[in-house]
């Protein structure tokens, strides 16, 4: 099912995408087909921030709504379902996010690597689409992403991921007054760590993991600090 219902469907559109590709470059083809992902998701990315704001704007009252009916666990409900419904929040959007993204990674790396590119795995092809003539897995003739352990992609990995983590926390910490101290010290210590741990990490996994999955996720974060520019106009508009 795995199979079928999420690897397919990328492998036959990362195929048609090098078919189309100048001189079938592997790497142009990982670059638009993570546009054309992210362009197709942005409904749920964008709802997912949207959900992560109002569930900070709505803290204050929800701690007041826990001191208030500690002992009413039905009123406690209640009023958290209000709290949610005022905020327009909706719990699920971050975990739809988050899932999407971990299954789109994977189908990616299992339809490069499973399938022995640059050999296309015909048996997999809808009947619209048809193999490429060229398959060309070196990005530009520079970089071969096949291969691991290439420093440089691996510090843009780094380097992208630490700049979009730190816009996003510009956006988060706009929202902390709105935090109990206790608390709004806690989310600050959290993001110090995300900020530099989470890009120090994937600029190991940069490294030693094939350049394809390096360059999926440069344009990944750039991708993302597109975003997050395009919501901070809308949401100020």
């Amino acid at each position: 099912m795995f199979t079928t219902y999420f690897i397919q469907p990328i492998y036959n559109a990362f195929v048609f995408l090098i078919g189309i590709v100048p001189h079938g470059d592997v790497g142009l083809a990982i670059i638009a087909l993570t546009v054309v992902m992210r362009v197709v998701l942005y409904p749920v990315f964008s709802s997912s921030i949207r959900t992560q704001m109002g569930m900070q704007a709505m803290q204050l009252e929800l701690d007041a709504a826990t001191k208030k009916f500690k002992d009413k666990p039905d009123e406690l409900t209640k009023a958290r379902l209000e709290l949610l419904k005022k905020h327009k929040v909706n719990p699920l959007a971050g975990i739809g996010t988050l899932v999407i993204q971990l299954v789109v990674l994977i189908s990616l790396y299992y339809a490069m690597f499973r399938e022995g590119f640059p050999a296309i795995a015909e048996h997999l092809l809808y009947s619209f689409v048809h193999a490429p003539a060229v398959v060309n897995t070196n990005f530009f003739g520079l970089l071969n992403l096949l291969t691991p352990h290439h420093i440089v992609l691996a510090a843009l990995v780094g380097v992208t991921q630490y700049f979009t983590i730190r816009l996003t926390l510009v956006r988060t910490n706009a929202a902390q007054s709105n935090l109990s101290p206790d608390k709004a010290a806690a989310q600050k210590m959290q993001s110090m760590m995300m900020l530099y741990m989470m890009p120090a990490l994937l600029t190991v996994f940069g490294y030693f993991f094939p350049a394809a999955v390096g360059l999926y996720f440069v344009t990944g974060n750039l991708l993302s600090l597109v975003q997050e520019v395009l919501i901070k106009r809308q949401l100020q508009k």
